[in-house]
């Protein structure tokens, strides 16, 4: 067996000791529950293994492999059986996808009809332009289509990405999205994350913020989301359903 990726096995050390990343994140978590269709669930893009910490009836799948994960898979190419599952669910993970019309071709094949794919991916707002811009490592290119056809790249680095994917794909592509992927609908867009997680430092290994004051700061962001969350949000929550 590989050994783990060495980003990998420091997102893992990172998550498991920052207390108030982890609790940000069951925050994500319950959310995704929430909306999650009857039938097994499949996350893509596991990583240091959260989710399936918080729920362990996720089948944990990444493209690198690690011990706590169930599968190692590429998302355009799910070794998994028709109708296998009733949810794909990805954390960050669609703007590393390197090639997005696959991984939805893949969705439809691997979901059941009224199966969901649940995601939670970067937002671009005019502040988390300036943060995803200046302060944080991967592109943020609005040229780049979402949907454009493209061949197996092996070797490429898994943790490339583009932060502007998710925005462009479910905006202003959204009607080309329906056109072209007409059994993945859009049930739910909206926006997510204000303070809490740019605070607690995310995967990093510092932190501005103390678990106990992770609850509070979620509640002041749902109340202001509404609100300041064109212009602030740094995060999208989508879920599209798969139809006949």
């Amino acid at each position: 067996m590989s050994t783990v990726d060495p980003r990998l096995a420091r997102h893992r050390e990172v998550w498991q000791g920052k207390p108030a990343l982890r609790a940000i994140y069951r925050d994500f978590y319950r959310e995704i529950r929430q909306v999650c269709a009857p039938g097994p669930t499949l996350e893509i893009g596991a990583g240091p293994g959260g989710l399936k910490s918080f729920a362990d009836d996720i089948v944990a799948t990444d493209i690198l492999h690690a011990p706590w994960l169930d599968v190692v898979a590429d998302a355009g190419r799910l070794p998994f059986a028709d109708a296998s599952f009733g949810n794909l669910v990805m954390i960050d993970v669609l703007h590393h996808v390197a090639c997005v019309r696959a991984f939805l071709a893949e969705s439809q094949r691997v979901l059941r009809p009224g199966g969901r794919i649940v995601v939670i991916e970067p937002a671009v707002t005019p502040l988390s332009w300036l943060f995803y811009r200046f302060f944080h490592d991967e592109d943020l290119c609005f040229r780049a289509d979402p949907l454009a056809p493209c061949a197996p790249s092996p070797g490429r680095d898994p943790y490339t990405g583009n932060q502007a994917i998710p925005t462009r794909l479910f905006g202003r592509d959204a009607e080309r999205l329906a056109r072209e992927f007409p059994r993945l609908r859009i049930v739910t867009k909206r926006r997510l994350s204000l303070f809490a997680y740019p605070l607690s430092g995310g995967f990093r290994p510092w932190t501005l913020v103390p678990e106990r004051l992770v609850e509070m700061l979620l509640g002041a962001e749902r109340l202001l989301l509404p609100w300041i969350g064109a212009a602030m949000a740094f995060r999208m929550f989508v879920v599209l359903e798969r139809h006949e």
